[in-house]
């Protein structure tokens, strides 16, 4: 059976999406990135990177939440648009942009010393960017492709639901469009089963000095 590595973070909750939807059996495996269970040599077979989610699938091994969905909607034939042109750009603006840049607009508006004004104004700029692109995309398709629910759709929900945490409180309502879609999704059950999946383990919840040593190892090895 497929085996499904993740924590409660959006990367892994656009997979638990796509599993909880297509119905593919699956078994789930925590990993508690605070107490550094990233690192342990077993999970580094499947991921060099160290991070969540990535699944074996009877012994072969994807990383990257998209990269996992793509290969998962392919596997299945479920949940791929059919202009693939599209399905490609729109995936990799979310991999490649999205992602990246509400991770690091997270990062130093909640976690990095508060001093970093240059930095969390940076990221802050560039996420909102990215959302005001998408914004204006869902003015006029239902869908991130088209007319028909896909595997973009999940990777946008998975940092999408989280806006507001990333941007501020007045997000969608800067952004009707982004809110729309997530409300859409969000109230599939598929969606509840995906985001309750964390609550069957328990993950460590305090940010302490160990988690931040973990978590950030910019702290401990100075590269620049």
């Amino acid at each position: 059976m497929l085996k499904f590595y993740f924590n409660g973070a959006p990367n892994p909750n656009k997979v638990a999406l796509f599993l909880e939807e297509s119905g593919l059996p699956f078994e789930p495996v925590a990993v508690d990135t605070r107490k550094g269970e990233q690192f342990k040599p077993e999970f580094l077979k499947v991921n060099p990177n160290g991070k969540v989610p990535a699944i074996d699938d009877d012994g072969t091994f994807v990383f990257d939440s998209n990269a996992i969905l793509l290969y998962l909607a392919e596997k299945t034939g479920k949940f791929l648009p059919a202009n693939r042109a599209q399905l490609l750009s729109w995936l990799m603006f979310i991999a490649t942009g999205l992602g990246p840049y509400s991770g690091q607009a997270v990062h130093f508006k909640h976690f990095a010393p508060k001093e970093l004004d240059y930095a969390n104004n940076r990221y802050q700029f560039e996420a909102q960017r990215h959302y005001k692109i998408l914004d204006d995309h869902l003015a006029s398709s239902r869908y991130m492709v088209g007319d028909s629910y896909s595997i973009v759709d999940m990777a946008f929900w998975g940092w999408a639901r989280m806006a507001p945490f990333v941007l501020g409180e007045e997000t969608y309502a800067k952004y009707p469009n982004v809110k729309q879609l997530v409300d859409e999704i969000s109230a599939r059950p598929a969606a509840a089963r995906a985001i309750a999946l964390k609550d069957k383990f328990t993950f460590k919840a305090e940010m302490d000095d160990e988690a931040r040593q973990i978590m950030y190892g910019h702290l401990k090895t100075r590269a620049a």
